[in-house]
């Protein structure tokens, strides 16, 4: 019984860590849609306001990067809009406790 736990949690994990994933994706797909309203240019708009650095925001924007709040902050700095703005009309995809 105690390998079959094993297996589903290592089922689970891998899962959760799949929807991590594409929550980033997306996400950065949303980051990369609000910089192109702001500038067409990633190293321009990165280099024109102190916040995030260019190479930060692209992998933001490829979803490569699981970033900390800091960076979050530093991010709407950049994009200069509101954190509110950042995930408005944005839905995370989330696993169900079922």
């Amino acid at each position: 019984m105690r390998v079959m736990n094993n297996i589903n949690y290592s089922i689970i994990i891998t899962y959760m860590q799949q929807i991590d994933k594409e929550n980033l994706k997306n996400f950065g797909a949303r980051v990369k849609q609000l910089r192109i309203a702001k500038s067409p240019s990633l190293n321009k708009l990165a280099f024109s306001k102190e916040g995030v650095t260019s190479a930060t925001l692209s992998r933001i924007e490829n979803g490569l990067v699981d970033f900390k709040f800091s960076t979050l902050i530093r991010l709407v700095q950049t994009l200069d809009i509101s954190l509110l703005d950042l995930f408005k009309d944005y839905e995370f995809n989330f696993p169900s406790d079922d």
